[in-house]
Formats: structure tokens, C-alpha cells, sequence
């Protein structure tokens, strides 16, 4: 099987790099600067689980364009840009790739799908859900949280959790993959609280004022979902409903009952954070903003995440939580 990984950061080289570690052929499409370590060194693959692979240069394809990477009818492309790259990634992905062949997004969001499936209709487009947080520096890739990759069932995907769980990469296949979508998002709702506190995750987990803003956030989607019919499925630790609760614990409670969601490497930060460091778009559109856009379909206004996209949309800021909850008025 024909791997190509369209947009080559942190998720695709984790993913590409288990899959070619496992033998099988893979294609990295990304920008030229972030594929030059790779390929002078290889992939150097490791987690927090202790992995610790070293996939040489000649095991992995290169290229800085979908086109470049030639797809054949039989490639499955896995696509991890950025939420706001979608559609100029479907209008690539509708050029290069012959009618039917297999593209499964592996973004952050609920709408990606949608538009693909909208700019590139002849594709058979399928969604995805990636539930941990991975660091790419240079030519090392590290995934610093756990977790099970969900896969929108279909033959395609039957055909591909195999090869996936023989990778290194657990892999299931829910009934609902939306509900899984949204479970995601509100996990994700952390990433704009992250990048603008400018701590490591763990370090601003453990940061009652960051965490009570996570929760409010949270608290505000799930309002908005239960107006627009939709259950969120359990995708950590705790059931949807109670993350609001377990967010707002004192410090001394919470360390004790989120001992699973803390075990996050020490220097792990959320992609949000990345973006905002190197001064690039980030995805609070597709997080925070599809909460406002769901609300905004059913008359309502959801004004807390409404007001973070207002914070990542503008200049560079960084805020304590306490300055968080202030601003926000939570």
C-alpha cells in the first residue's frame, strides 16, 4: 500500500514514519525547509511510551508538491495540513488524484470533510481523528500523549486499520465519527488557552485559572451541541458532560483524578502554540469558530469562544489565566 502524507508537520510525520518504519512506502509532501532535515538524517521517531525508531532517508519519499509525489490509483492520502489549507489542499488533491482514490483527513475540526468533499467530489474522502499530541523539531518527531486513532468505518478504512495497528499506530473504527469530531473539539477548545499562556501543556494544565477557562469554553460548546442535537462521544479519559467539572477542581483534587491526562511530557506545547510562535494562522477558526457557527444556526451567540477567536486572530498576545478569565469575564 501507497502511502502520501500531504502536509509533512508533526502529525504526518508521526504517521508517515510509523507507517515506513513498518516497510511501507511513503511520500512526505511539505514545504521545502521542514523536508531538508529529513532528508539529509531520516526521521528519528520516539514517544513517551519509550520508542525510539530511526527511519533512514532512503526509506522515505520527498516532495513539495502533490503533483511531485505522482499518486497512483491505488495511494491512500493522508492529509495533514492545517485546517485553514483545506481548500487550496482540495483544489490540489482534485487535480493530482485520479477519480476514487482513498483521501483520509487527519485535521483538527468538524468541516474539513465537507469542504473536500465539495472541491474534490470525485475523491473518496473520509474523516479522521488523531487524539494525540505530537512535537516535531527538525527531523525528530515525538508523540507526547496516548491514545487510539478513529477512523471513519467504510471498506476503505477496514482495509487500513490493519496496516495501522501492525504500524505502531492503535487504530479503531467508531460508529459515529462525527460525534468523535466533536469529543475532539472540545479537548482542542485547550489549544487557544494554551498558545496564550505560553506555558508547556502540562505546566498550564496544572494552572486552575487556565483550566477554568478551558472549562467555560467547553461548557459554552456544550450548550451549543446539546441546541443543535449533537452528543459529543468520550474521547479522554472523562465522559464529555464532566470535563466542564473536573477542569474547575482545586488543584489538589484535580492532580488526583487527571492523573492520566497529565502524563504528557514535560516540554509537550499544543500546535496552537507553534502557529502563533512562528507568527503563522492559526486553526481557532475551525476550533473555537465552528462553535460560534453552530450557535450562530440556531440564533444564539456563544460570545466566550466567539472572543477567543477575536484574541488568536489578532496581533500576537500573551495572557495568564487569571488575565484569561478577565478578559473573558469567567
Amino acid at each position: 500500500m501507497n502511502f502520501i502524507v500531504l502536509g509533512a508537520g508533526a502529525i504526518g510525520c508521526y504517521v508517515g514514519g510509523r507507517l515506513a518504519a513498518h516497510g511501507h512506502p511513503v511520500c512526505l509532501v511539505g514545504r521545502p525547509h521542514a523536508l531538508e532535515p529529513i532528508a539529509l538524517q531520516g526521521l528519528r521517531v520516539t514517544d513517551l511510551d519509550g520508542l525510539d525508531q530511526q527511519v533512514p532517508p532512503t526509506a522515505l519519499r520527498m516532495a513539495t508538491t502533490l503533483a511531485d509525489a505522482a499518486p497512483r490509483a491505488q495511494s491512500v492520502v493522508l492529509l495533514c495540513v492545517k485546517s485553514g489549507a483545506t481548500e487550496s489542499a482540495a483544489r490540489e488533491l482534485a487535480a493530482a488524484c485520479a477519480p476514487g482514490t482513498a483521501v483520509i483527513s487527519l485535521q483538527n475540526g468538524v468541516d474539513n470533510v465537507a469542504q473536500l468533499a465539495a472541491l474534490a467530489p470525485g475523491l473518496c474522502v473520509l474523516a479522521g481523528m488523531v487524539p494525540y499530541n505530537v512535537v516535531l523539531r527538525g527531523a525528530h518527531v515525538h508523540r507526547a500523549t496516548a491514545g487510539h486513532l478513529q477512523l471513519q468505518r467504510h471498506e476503505v478504512t477496514e482495509g487500513l486499520a490493519p496496516v495501522f495497528n501492525a504500524a505502531g499506530l492503535a487504530t479503531v473504527l467508531p460508529h459515529d465519527i462525527r460525534s468523535v469530531q466533536w469529543g475532539k473539539l472540545l479537548l482542542n477548545l485547550n489549544n487557544p488557552v494554551n498558545a496564550l499562556s505560553n506555558l508547556p501543556l502540562r505546566e498550564e494544565l496544572l494552572d486552575r485559572d487556565c483550566r477554568c477557562v478551558f472549562a467555560a469554553l467547553q461548557s459554552e460548546a456544550l450548550a451549543v451541541m446539546a441546541g443543535a442535537g449533537i452528543t459529543p462521544a468520550k474521547v479522554a479519559a472523562v465522559s464529555p458532560r464532566l470535563l466542564p467539572l473536573v477542569m474547575r477542581l482545586p488543584n489538589w483534587l484535580f492532580t488526583r483524578l487527571a492523573r492520566r491526562m497529565l502524563q504528557i511530557d514535560a516540554k509537550a506545547r499544543s500546535s496552537m502554540w507553534d502557529d502563533l510562535e512562528a507568527g503563522r494562522v492559526t486553526e481557532i477558526d475551525a476550533l473555537s469558530g465552528a462553535v460560534v457557527r453552530l450557535a450562530a444556526a440556531q440564533g444564539r451567540a456563544a460570545p466566550l469562544n466567539a472572543k477567543m477567536c477575536e484574541l488568536l486572530g489578532g496581533p500576537r498576545q500573551r495572557l495568564t489565566g487569571a488575565q484569561m478569565r478577565a478578559v473573558l469575564g469567567v
